[in-house]
């Protein structure tokens, strides 16, 4: 039976600042953890649930995604001293972080819990390493496989590059344009003490990079590392009794994909990504537009895949993202900076979370950088972005995050200062 024509059951109406994030936790970004993806699960959950405020025992509800390499929900909930109302597995990479926010969403809205934890653990630099080597390269081929890996498409970069070179072609983007994206990404992880890579890059560091596949260079791809990420998300009206400010929820994309998911080369245009499709839900479920967004988390396996998504989500015009992204629009201490933590590309390998975890902390006000401590406990922010000292965002009240899987697919959140 339809709906009458006058009931609003949208997102806007009844789902916008309902929910938030409370608590964020992480285990340290490193290589040879010589701990199992369940122990750093449960250190992860543990430090988000410390974070928000609550015992592990008002977890009620559990996501997680991987590709085969994690530990079930199952486990973690038993580890960490909780019982399950809901709980799923996901398969699936990069988009899945704000997908299953909106799961949890979803889920809790049914009544079916209360609270929801999200995780990600993986040894991705000492046991599956997403780059295609080690233990990932000794899958049997078979399934879609065939369409890829039987002509050499191992690895993410392999696979997505020609839709950067497409980008090329069609709009003269340059290398050199794209590699400031490395740079700026490295300027943020030297003001950040957990950060596996904190040197400062030079444009001509990175075009002077070995090359991996074309057009992409070593210093183009993101670093690997085995690390834990954790997320909780409940309603906003028992968020504001939590430790810290929350993080709501305005509007949510969850894996929306272009027109063929396995045949994206053939139904064009090539240098479009799946973020195209997304803004259309992303934009008026959160009643925002990109000119009112004030951080970006662009997931950056690559330097080009911040590029495109900022590009298709419509923070500059098709073909532009060479030059916004160039521009120093996205530095700390510009217009819009993007990756405040050093993304995938310097702080660490999460598959997203890290930079959800991030876009929290900002608007939170109270990022963990360098600055010193006041009595209030709380950071003394300087707005000194050169090497070594702040990240804080000032005045920060808006972010989106845009999430990647492939360009086929893309997820994105839109959250406010509560």
């Amino acid at each position: 039976m339809p709906l009458p024509a006058d009931q609003d059951v949208s997102t806007p109406k009844y789902l916008r600042d309902k929910y938030a994030i409370v608590g964020v936790g992480e285990t340290t970004y490193t290589r040879g953890s010589d701990k199992t993806t369940r122990a750093l699960g449960t250190w992860a959950l543990r430090n988000a649930a410390a974070d928000a405020g609550i015992k592990t025992s008002d977890i009620d509800g559990m996501l997680s995604y991987s590709n085969n390499d994690s530990t079930s929900a199952t486990f973690m909930a038993g580890d960490i001293g909780t019982r399950l109302n809901f709980y799923m597995d996901c398969v699936g990479g990069g988009s899945s972080t704000e997908a299953l926010i909106g799961i949890a969403i979803g889920v809790m809205e049914a009544g079916l819990c209360n609270c929801v934890a999200l995780f990600r653990a993986m040894n991705g630099f000492s046991q599956v390493r997403i780059g295609g080597t080690g233990a990932r390269s000794a899958t049997p081929v078979g399934g879609d496989m065939l369409h890829s890996r039987a002509y050499g498409w191992q690895s993410a970069g392999q696979m997505f590059s020609p839709t950067f070179m497409r980008h090329m072609y069609e709009y003269g983007t340059k290398p050199e344009q794209v590699a400031m994206v490395k740079v700026v990404h490295s300027e943020h992880a030297s003001n950040n003490p957990k950060a596996y890579y904190k040197k400062r890059y030079t444009v001509d560091d990175v075009l002077g990079s070995r090359i991996i596949c074309k057009p992409l260079h070593l210093l183009d791809c993101c670093v690997e590392t085995d690390n834990a990420t954790a997320i909780i998300i409940t309603r906003a009206d028992r968020a504001r009794d939590m430790r810290h400010t929350p993080a709501l929820i305005r509007g949510i994309a969850g894996r929306c994909s272009k027109p063929r998911m396995d045949m994206h080369y053939q139904a064009g245009p090539i240098a479009r990504v799946g973020g195209y499709f997304a803004k259309d839900i992303l934009w008026p479920n959160a009643g925002v537009g990109p000119e009112d967004i004030d951080a970006t988390g662009a997931y950056d396996a690559f330097t080009f895949t911040s590029m495109l998504q900022l590009e298709d989500y419509g923070f500059c015009k098709k073909g532009e993202g060479g030059d916004y992204v160039s521009s120093g629009i996205t530095r700390l201490g510009g217009r819009r900076p993007n990756n405040t933590s050093g993304g995938h590309l310097c702080e660490g390998y999460t598959h997203g979370m890290n930079m959800v975890i991030e876009n929290v902390r900002q608007l939170r006000h109270d990022i963990d950088d360098s600055c010193p401590m006041g009595p209030d406990g709380k950071r003394q922010h300087t707005y000194d972005y050169r090497e070594g000292g702040c990240r804080q965002v000032k005045d920060i009240e808006v972010t989106a995050n845009l999430g990647w899987a492939n360009p086929m697919t893309g997820s994105a959140m839109v959250m406010r200062r509560g």
